[in-house]
């Protein structure tokens, strides 16, 4: 009964720490205008506070890896749940836009650090079957993103009264409790192995490594397809005459990578061992974004949810390659690495494609650097299906 009961246990705390990971970031577009007015932002600190968040996912990725090497995966995922729970609930203090700038860096800290410990604790709690935890952890962080974002307006804000302040304590507590609900339920052996790991271990990621590169390329190019998407839809369809589309584009957008994290729980030990999984999926990536440029209409919508499908799939299965082809002891090294490359560009493609919108005037200018992740993911999927494990010297 206990070889049963203890998977069952790490794959739902692996799902828990993957909602924990959104929950509070996700809380800030539904109150974003709230925020702008109480707090009386320019449209710069407005895209200040929402870039923050990204910016420390790629610069502190690092010192993820680097904690987890001297405290081990475990405690370094409470430690980060920990502080993303008092930096979210502490952004209302005030209120101020210093100590607003000031939480959110600390809760974006917490949430960065903790990405490199779930491929690492994949790979200590349920090494038969990476694919398959990756899913369940990836599903539960869609969950993360979904929720804050379709409830906080309906739900949440009648009830604290129309307090955006109080509505971040509100999103932190669950983050406390999961950290909790952890602490209580983790496998104690994993927790015996990482503090028996206690020799420093190594901990910066091997940034010469092509794998990696590509690996993390190709994650970047579905992170700054979904946010780019995001912020520059609600403009594009209001110059193209459609406004009336955006809810259901950002809907789509949204809630269409639900299906694919679900599918995966079935299939993603088998799909990231094959180079057409990920081929497949980029192509199916580009002739949604042409459908969404060219198409128009009703195909703004699908093109969306169809992209959005494919690319939390991609998500999914590049998620499950560090476990599978790093050494041991390293994948926390590879996926802090991986996550540096990724949200350095989705950091850096959105600025591009504004930057062009600006200078140009053409209404479909931010597509071209998303059409231009398209077709690098293409070129890309080839290249980083699973193969023999990378060993390090």
């Amino acid at each position: 009964m206990a070889q049963v009961v203890r998977p069952l246990t790490a794959l739902l705390l692996l799902w828990l720490a993957g909602v924990a990971l959104r929950l509070t970031i996700l809380a800030v577009p539904p109150v974003i205008r709230l925020i702008h007015d109480d707090l009386h932002l320019s449209e710069t600190q407005v895209g200040i506070l929402s870039g923050l968040p990204l910016v420390l996912f790629a610069g502190a990725a690092v010192a993820g890896s680097l904690l987890v090497a001297r405290l081990g995966a475990l405690t370094t995922l409470v430690t980060g749940l920990l502080l993303c729970a008092i930096g979210s609930a502490m952004r209302g203090v005030g209120p101020s836009v210093a100590m607003l700038y000031a939480a959110t860096i600390v809760m974006a800290f917490g949430v960065a650090v903790m990405q490199p410990t779930l491929p690492q604790l994949v790979r200590t709690w349920v090494p038969q079957r990476v694919g398959f935890a990756t899913a369940v952890f990836t599903n539960g962080l869609l969950i993360g993103e979904i929720l804050p974002a379709s409830l906080t307006i309906p739900f949440v804000l009648p009830v604290l009264h129309n307090s955006w302040q109080w509505s971040f304590v509100f999103w932190a507590a669950p983050v406390a409790i999961i950290a909790g609900i952890i602490v209580a339920f983790a496998p104690r052996q994993a927790a015996t192995a990482n503090a028996a790991g206690a020799a420093p271990r190594r901990w910066l990621p091997d940034f010469r490594s092509g794998h990696m590169w590509r690996i993390g390329l190709m994650f970047g190019c579905v992170n700054a397809t979904y946010f780019s998407m995001n912020g520059f839809l609600p403009d594009y369809l209001t110059q193209m005459g459609r406004p009336d589309q955006i809810n259901a584009a950002l809907t789509a957008l949204n809630l269409g990578q639900l299906p694919a994290s679900f599918l995966l729980l079935a299939s993603a030990d088998r799909m990231v061992r094959t180079s057409w999984s990920f081929l497949t999926f980029a192509l199916i990536c580009f002739a949604s974004v042409l459908a969404v440029v060219f198409l128009g209409g009703i195909w703004i919508v699908i093109g969306c949810a169809i992209w959005a499908c494919c690319g939390a799939a991609v998500l999914v299965l590049v998620l499950a390659l560090p476990p599978l082809i790093s050494a041991p002891g390293d994948t926390h090294r590879m996926s802090a690495g991986i996550f540096t490359i990724s949200y350095s560009c989705a950091v850096i493609v959105p600025i591009i494609g504004g930057l062009i919108w600006d200078l140009t005037g053409w209404t479909l200018a931010p597509f071209i650097p998303i059409g231009v992740c398209a077709l690098l993911m293409i070129g890309l999927a080839p290249t980083v299906a699973l193969r023999e494990k990378v060993q390090h010297g």
